[in-house]
């Protein structure tokens, strides 16, 4: 499905208005305002509606966080559950939102690991950055960008994480060539996503959502596969977990790149 350059700026701004939205709506229950906020498909609640939100972390990792890091969660998943993160590891969480995984991250890795943050919103950052310093960890930096160009250089992170982000990228191709591009020989990929089955068309996929509501946009469980291998990523699956609307589902997406 192709887009014009102003479609797709326009996609990217709906985007970028909506996960700000969601951001300024937590920053105000932490500053004692309404306690209202939208999730990524759109439900008036955060935490305690699946198959989005918190309620896909474990309650152990959930109690470890600073309450608005959980209220924030806006995913599909638990990608540092599948991410096989090490001591001392370089991570990279795409589309990293009020700082959940970042914080989970830095945590796993410990103090000779780093755990790297990438938003394009800045009340998101901002929001991440309080949550950051409330959890105590000191061994995370967040950056400000777009995912379909990762201010880090070549071959400089071990891990490259996301949750529910890739679905919501105007440029997938270009996501996963940054990917590619970032990892070290013998890097991982661990995120979670929404994926659609094989069998429906981006039409069917824009039926059952829009695009900010991270369903139009979603891939297909093939095309993620040809996405990742075509940028020369190995190991690539798809693992489907829980069904989202008939023919969408959250998924794990696995690769690596090799030695």
């Amino acid at each position: 499905m192709t887009r014009t350059d102003r479609d797709a700026t326009q996609l990217r701004d709906d985007v970028r208005e909506h996960y700000a939205a969601a951001a300024r709506t937590v920053t105000e229950q932490l500053d004692g305002g309404p306690q209202a906020a939208t999730r990524c498909a759109g439900g008036p609640e955060l935490v305690e509606i699946d198959p989005f939100g918190a309620a896909r972390y474990e309650e152990q990792d959930r109690s470890q966080l600073p309450a608005a890091a959980v209220t924030a969660s806006l995913g599909c998943g638990n990608p540092t559950a599948v991410a096989d993160l090490d001591p001392g590891d370089v991570v990279l969480d795409l589309g990293s939102g009020g700082g959940i995984d970042v914080i989970l991250s830095a945590r796993r890795v410990g103090p000779t690991g780093k755990a790297y943050g990438l938003d394009m919103t800045d009340e998101m950052l901002d929001l991440a950055r309080r949550n950051v310093a409330a959890a105590g960890v000191d061994n995370v930096e967040l950056l400000r960008g777009h995912i379909e160009e990762i201010p880090l250089p070549d071959a400089s992170v071990d891990v490259v994480i996301s949750n529910c982000v890739i679905n919501l990228s105007v440029d997938k191709p270009r996501v996963f060539a940054e990917v590619a591009r970032v990892l070290r020989p013998g890097g991982r990929v661990g995120v979670s996503d929404v994926v659609a089955e094989d069998r429906l068309t981006p039409a069917e996929r824009a039926e059952r959502g829009g695009f900010v509501g991270c369903i139009a946009g979603a891939l297909s469980v093939t095309e993620f596969v040809d996405g990742l291998e075509a940028v020369g990523l190995e190991d690539v699956s798809v693992t489907l977990t829980h069904q989202i609307l008939d023919g969408v589902h959250g998924a794990v997406v696995r690769a690596r790149r090799p030695d």
